[in-house]
């Protein structure tokens, strides 16, 4: 059951880090939409692994087939089948893994839920399962363009205790794509990266925030009570793997503010109801308001490290272990598409939603 996400618009995600392969079933797909492979790859290569010297070195081109559901360019409204070939899988990497639990990770989880786990680079439990996600969301994001120009904007805007400054206002894709860690502000980055090369020499790892933007958002995407658009996007990325906290607007902060200083007051612009700031995020009653929507994803620092740590085998007997193995030391820059396609996958799920609310 927890493979599948959404309600009109659902994805279920299959495969393993170091199986044959991993894909992504589409369901609710409207037809006519021209698609093809290349708008999958776009925001594959963004997540793919060996990117950039600051990422896994495990080679992987992520190479996206369609399976079903396209017809001469165009979607037909059947269900869409992508599939990524696993090309630089090296199961044999984690043999020395197989009766043991590695700290931090989903081994001793999974293997008490099913009472059996793939060893392999944590099966379904792997950052490669996202894959699916993000060519799911390459169909989302087309869908939100052609419904109402509806852009999604996400940037590393933290790593360890490094900063950025970035004017969420105005940040393009282009900027953010200049830096291999992802984030728009060039002092920041720069110190980002030589962080990130400190931390792998000495075998550790760092996490950091994640911080998106949706602009053009009409007012009333939202369902009320358990289906509000923040709970249905703070499920969609707190599934992401090593998420660790969600917020929008101003977030946890508001609690300084009293609610004379936090509340956002409406005003009129070019005969538009509007907001005069935006505390909230754009979400209030947990549907949107029109302005852009707001948010930030903290993100753990990755689980595989170099250094002798204490464990247990799984009939208990303590051991030491010392990973082996290809992975990020940062998770960071690579998890902005998985950040944007998510979002973009709740987007497209509640605009179809809207689309019955009205005769």
């Amino acid at each position: 059951m927890g493979d599948s996400f959404g309600n009109l618009f659902r994805i279920t995600t299959w495969g393993e880090s170091h199986g044959a392969g991993v894909g992504v079933v589409i369901d609710g797909c409207p037809s006519g939409l021209p698609l093809n492979e290349e708008d999958f790859q776009n925001e594959l290569d963004k997540r793919k692994p060996g990117q950039s010297k600051i990422t896994t070195q495990r080679k992987e081109r992520d190479i996206a087939r369609i399976l079903s559901g396209v017809f001469e360019g165009r979607t037909t409204g059947t269900a869409i089948s992508v599939m990524v070939t696993n090309e630089d899988a090296k199961p044999h990497a984690y043999d020395h893994l197989k009766e043991l639990y590695r700290p931090s990770h989903a081994d001793f989880t999974y293997d008490k839920k099913y009472g059996f786990r793939d060893w392999k680079g944590g099966g379904r439990a792997s950052a490669r399962e996202t894959i699916g996600r993000v060519a799911a969301g390459a169909i989302a994001k087309k869908l939100l363009h052609h419904w109402n120009n509806i852009r999604t904007i996400a940037w590393v805007e933290q790593i360890h205790d490094i900063n950025s400054s970035v004017d969420k206002k105005t940040v393009e894709e282009k900027q953010i794509e200049a830096s291999i860690v992802r984030c728009p502000d060039k002092d920041a980055s720069e110190a980002m990266i030589e962080r990130i090369h400190e931390v792998r020499k000495s075998g550790d790892s760092v996490g950091g925030i994640i911080r998106a933007v949706v602009r053009n958002v009409p007012a009333g995407l939202g369902e009320p009570v358990f289906d509000k658009l923040t709970a249905d996007l703070a499920k969609a990325l707190m599934s992401l793997p090593a998420t660790r906290g969600v917020e929008f607007g101003m977030g946890f902060d508001s609690v300084k503010l009293k609610g004379s200083e936090h509340n956002d007051p409406f005003v009129m612009q070019e005969g538009v109801i509007r907001t005069g700031s935006n505390r909230s995020g754009g979400i209030q009653g947990g549907i949107s308001n029109g302005e852009d929507i707001d948010l930030r994803v903290s993100f753990k620092p990755t689980a595989t490290i170099n250094f002798e740590q204490n464990t247990v085998t799984r009939d208990g007997q303590e051991v030491k272990l010392k990973a082996k193995g290809r992975h990020d030391p940062c998770v960071l820059p690579r998890a902005v598409p998985m950040v944007e396609a998510m979002i973009n996958l709740v987007l497209a799920d509640h605009y179809l939603r809207n689309q019955k609310r009205f005769l």
